[in-house]
């Protein structure tokens, strides 16, 4: 309806505060775009309804522009329209395109928030790679017509998906990872459930999600290297204790992070990824983003 502006950087890039988070630029789009609506609105509808509407409208304008704005506008690798949800993570376009929405992974609610977003939509893929899976599915983060925010931010937003970490891109992968801590913040969708993030106290219950991916969060009681591999260890018995590992050849990536694995010990962490194990539930480390270090003070989601 009304026409995209876009902002194109005129000087070097200052460090602002979150709520000052718009350029100058986006802010007299902002304007021009709210005064429109503005005069639309007041052609249509009279007096109080008027100013309510212009009111909520200038609201979701704001939150567009600080909750939701990512940096994560990779090159166009095509656009489609969805015409199928094929499961929680991948879409069927009307040209028989299948993609995998890349950046996250499925909750149970996922499904259902992608058919609410996307059936019937034009959408607009972005990527660093556009080669298919041995699936055949593309992966890309996904754009909902002429939108800056992707797909997955949004589902991330809403509690509706979790942080998978296969994003290398540092700024995106901070987007994605914002958007995933506000919503568990408020308690949003997944997040409002007790089980969202696994105590790392209780095995059992861990070993309960085997084959799935899971937050998990603990205390770090010891680090044991054996071999090639190193064991982050949350219980004193190492065969039935909940346990991060990671192989040598995933050192210089953490020792790049400025995280020495041996200085984890007895420091709370929150980590993610696929269950494995047999008597005693594991969680294989393929990249640094999969580890969290908690503050002393930090609120957790786990509950006693």
């Amino acid at each position: 309806m009304f026409p995209h502006r876009h902002c194109e950087p005129t000087g070097p890039r200052v460090a602002r505060p979150r709520w000052l988070a718009m350029t100058e630029c986006e802010e007299a789009s902002s304007r021009s775009t709210t005064f429109e609506l503005r005069t639309a609105l007041n052609a249509t509808f009279p007096g109080h309804v008027t100013q309510r509407l212009y009111l909520i409208v200038a609201l979701l304008l704001v939150a567009g522009h600080t909750a939701f704005a990512t940096p994560c506008q990779f090159e166009a690798q095509g656009e489609g329209r969805v015409a199928a949800i094929v499961d929680a993570r991948s879409v069927r376009l009307d040209d028989g395109r299948e993609i995998r929405l890349s950046g996250i992974e499925p909750t149970a609610a996922t499904k259902q928030a992608l058919t609410s977003l996307l059936i019937g939509h034009a959408v607009t893929l972005r990527g660093t790679d556009d080669t298919p899976d041995r699936y055949g599915r593309q992966g890309a983060l996904m754009f909902i017509g002429e939108s800056d925010t992707s797909v997955q931010a949004v589902l991330l937003a809403q509690g509706d998906a979790l942080v998978s970490t296969e994003i290398t891109d540092k700024d995106c992968a901070a987007a994605l990872t914002s958007s995933e801590t506000e919503a568990r913040r408020q308690k949003k969708g997944n997040w409002a459930a007790p089980s969202a993030i696994k105590n790392a106290e209780s095995p059992d219950d861990i070993l309960a999600g085997i084959g799935r991916f899971l937050v998990v969060e603990g205390k770090v009681l010891s680090v044991r290297q054996a071999g090639a591999m190193t064991y982050l260890n949350f219980g004193r018995n190492w065969t039935r204790g909940f346990a991060v590992t990671i192989s040598k050849r995933m050192l210089p990536a953490f020792e790049s992070a400025g995280i020495a694995l041996k200085s984890l010990e007895n420091r709370r962490i929150r980590v993610r990824g696929w269950v494995e194990g047999n008597t005693g539930p594991r969680i294989d480390v393929l990249r640094v983003g999969q580890v969290e270090l908690l503050g002393a003070n930090e609120l957790t989601g786990v509950r006693p």
